[in-house]
């Protein structure tokens, strides 16, 4: 959707030079615009405690208090403005929309349309769809088959039934065969920027109403070379869970001539900080194609364990094989990541199907 530091927190995106710029810009489509009480409104004292999410409606609360109140005015002035931006800062403009439009629809969806192009109003239009879902899903229905790209992928993220970071529309989790229409529209396009969303729309239906996604891909797949590319990665989660559907529907059989042999882990125990390095051979007696991963069951807090499956490489074999693969994988601590002593497993899976196991002890980092 767009690039990011991700060293820097994403919050100073909205820094003094941006609020510097954007006052500027303000202040060049509007007479009313005053540019220092601006600024005062958006660097009160609590403004560098302000996560993303508050300083962007911070920024949009002191445009609003700034700009005209008339509504139509005030949207002409960010539509001006807008062109100067892009990326994750731009948000600020179709959060306007969101925080004061909705009752000015037809003027808002507009507006929407107008601003996705320099940064995406996927979360702005989730209110329009609480409110009104049929009408806004009509609308969208007309922004599949859009010119523009950024229109078109708005029609797929907008009413994605679990967007990250968007406010959750429970009727679409409830439902989600309401937005296919949609979906129908852009199967086949051309857009990676579009053809990504649509996936992404699909793997979040793959978890609420596996059997419908199933369905869909299933009379998509093998029509299109970018409609293939979209079913594919629409179906990752349901690949690395092994569905044997999916598995079938891209050619990913159990075969028993593929062993797994020499499985072995290079050190145990484990520190959590260090690398573990493993390796095993893979072996088949015919052409196949195969899809190679690994599974580690992670100790949790509790004492409970939970799996996370690690894709490896796919391939078609031209004969017999005789492969040996090594691998490393980080104990590192992280942000989305906390390593516990205990008891881990390793699993080799070919094709959906687990081969071959070992059992491997994390313990905790000598420094500690």
């Amino acid at each position: 959707m767009w690039e990011v530091d991700t060293i820097e927190p994403l919050k100073h995106v909205y820094n003094e030079l941006f609020i510097k710029e954007l006052a500027e810009k303000l202040a060049q489509s509007s007479t009313v615009f005053d540019v220092e009480p601006f600024k005062r409104l958006v660097f009160q004292e609590d403004w560098q405690q302000l996560e993303l999410k508050g300083r962007m409606r911070r920024v949009t609360e002191s445009m609003h208090a700034c700009l005209p109140e008339d509504y139509e005015q005030a949207i002409e002035v960010l539509r001006q403005a807008a062109p100067h931006f892009s990326g994750l800062s731009a948000l600020v403009f179709p959060d306007y929309v969101e925080t004061y439009g909705l009752v000015h629809w037809d003027l808002s969806i507009k507006a929407l349309e107008f601003f996705t192009s320099f940064s995406t109003s996927e979360f702005a239009v989730r209110p329009f769809l609480i409110q009104d879902q049929d009408k806004m899903l009509a609308r969208m229905l007309v922004w599949s088959q859009d010119q523009n790209e950024h229109i078109r992928r708005l029609a797929s993220e907008g009413c994605r039934p679990r967007l990250p970071w968007g406010l959750s529309v429970p009727s679409l989790k409830k439902n989600p065969s309401v937005t296919l229409p949609i979906l129908e529209n852009l199967k086949a396009d051309p857009s990676r920027y579009v053809q990504k969303s649509v996936a992404n729309h699909l793997n979040d239906i793959s978890a609420i109403q596996p059997d419908l996604m199933k369905q869909t891909v299933q009379n998509w797949y093998g029509t299109n070379k970018h409609t293939n590319w979209i079913v594919k990665h629409a179906s990752r989660t349901l690949l690395k869970k092994g569905d044997p559907d999916i598995m079938a529907l891209f050619g990913y059989g159990d075969d028993p001539s593929v062993q797994i042999t020499d499985l072995k882990i290079v050190q145990d125990p484990i520190r959590i900080g260090e690398k573990m390095t493993f390796h095993f051979t893979l072996q088949a007696d015919k052409p196949l194609k195969l899809r190679v991963e690994y599974a580690i069951d992670y100790v949790k807090a509790r004492g409970t364990r939970n799996q996370k499956v690690f894709k490896i490489t796919e391939f078609e074999t031209g004969s017999a094989l005789h492969r040996e693969f090594v691998r490393t994988q980080s104990f590192q601590n992280m942000t989305t990541r906390k390593h516990y002593e205990g008891i881990h497993t390793l699993t080799i899976i070919i094709n959906g199907i687990p081969k071959a196991s070992i059992d491997f002890e994390v313990t905790e980092d000598s420094s500690s």
